[in-house]
C-alpha cells in the first residue's frame, strides 16, 4: 500500500512515498530506501513493496528535493543523453553525503510517526549506497542494519567517505558488490573490508560475479532477474535476523 507523502527537513520539504505491507499486522520496524541516481519512481516503488510485504514500513524519499522540478528519468537511457546526464550529475553533486544525512532525522521522524517505533533498516543503491551506511554511522541508536547495493564510492580518498564513519556503525552491514564496477574497484572494497574490520563493524561484503552496475532494478537495462532475486533474499535475510 503506497502513500504520498511530504517530509519537512532543514533545508524544505521532500516528497516521498510511504509503503507498508499489504494486509496483516502493522510492523513496528521501518526501512529507509535510499534511492539511486536516476531519483524515485515506480521501479523503487515496487522493490519498496517487496520489502514491505515482508513485514516493514517502507519510506522512499526523495533525495534531490533541493533541485526543485526534474525528471523523470528513462534509466535505460538518461546517462546517453547529454542534458539528462549534466542534469543528473549536477544533483548528484549538489546532494551531499552530509546533507542526506542531515535529512536521514526527518526521514526517521517520519517513519516513526507512522509506527515505525522499532528498530529501522536502511538500503540502498547505486549514490544510495554509501548514504544508507553514512545514516547508519550518524544514527547508530535507531538503525541497526544497513544494506548497499551496487554502492558507489564507499571508500574513497574524499573526506566524507562512508568508510572513515566505520567506527560509529553499531548496525550490521552488508554490501552487495557489482562483478565490474568501475565506481568501486577492488582497492575501495578492500579498504572499506579494513575499516570495517578496524572499526569493529559486523559486516559481509559480497561479490556478484557477472552483475554490473544497477542489476538490482527493474527499470536498468543491465537489470538481472536471477541477480535481483538473490539480493532480495540478501536483504530480507538480513533484516529478519536483525530488525
Amino acid at each position: 500500500m503506497k502513500t504520498s507523502i511530504q517530509i519537512m527537513t532543514a533545508d524544505g520539504t521532500a516528497a516521498a512515498m510511504l509503503i507498508k505491507p499489504q494486509g496483516g499486522a502493522a510492523p513496528r520496524a521501518g526501512v529507509i530506501l535510499y534511492m539511486d541516481a536516476f531519483g524515485p519512481r515506480e521501479a523503487l516503488y515496487w522493490m519498496g513493496q517487496r520489502v514491505a510485504d515482508a513485514g516493514y514500513i517502507v519510506l522512499v524519499p526523495d533525495l534531490f528535493y533541493r533541485a526543485g522540478s526534474y525528471g523523470p528519468f528513462d534509466a535505460k537511457t538518461a546517462f546517453a543523453q547529454e542534458d539528462s546526464k549534466a542534469q543528473i550529475m549536477g544533483m548528484m553533486r549538489a546532494t551531499s553525503q552530509n546533507l542526506t544525512s542531515r535529512d536521514s532525522a526527518a526521514f526517521i521522524q517520519a517513519l516513526t510517526s507512522e509506527g515505525a517505533t522499532g528498530d529501522i533498516g536502511a538500503v540502498g543503491y547505486c549514490m544510495g549506497g554509501g548514504r544508507a551506511i553514512t545514516a547508519a554511522a550518524n544514527y547508530p541508536d535507531r538503525i541497526k542494519a544497513v544494506a548497499s547495493f551496487h554502492g558507489g564510492n564507499l571508500a574513497s580518498e574524499a573526506e566524507d567517505s562512508p568508510h572513515r564513519l566505520a567506527d560509529r556503525i553499531k548496525a550490521r552491514v552488508y554490501v552487495g558488490v557489482a562483478g565490474v564496477d568501475n565506481s568501486f574497484p577492488p582497492e575501495q572494497s578492500a579498504r572499506l573490508a579494513e575499516a570495517f574490520r578496524i572499526g569493529g563493524v559486523d559486516h559481509a561484503i559480497e561479490n556478484y560475479i557477472g552483475m554490473a552496475h544497477g542489476w538490482t532494478v527493474p527499470d536498468h537495462s543491465i537489470y538481472d532477474e536471477a541477480g535481483s532475486e538473490r539480493h532480495f533474499k540478501r536483504l530480507l535475510t538480513l533484516f529478519e535476523e536483525t530488525l
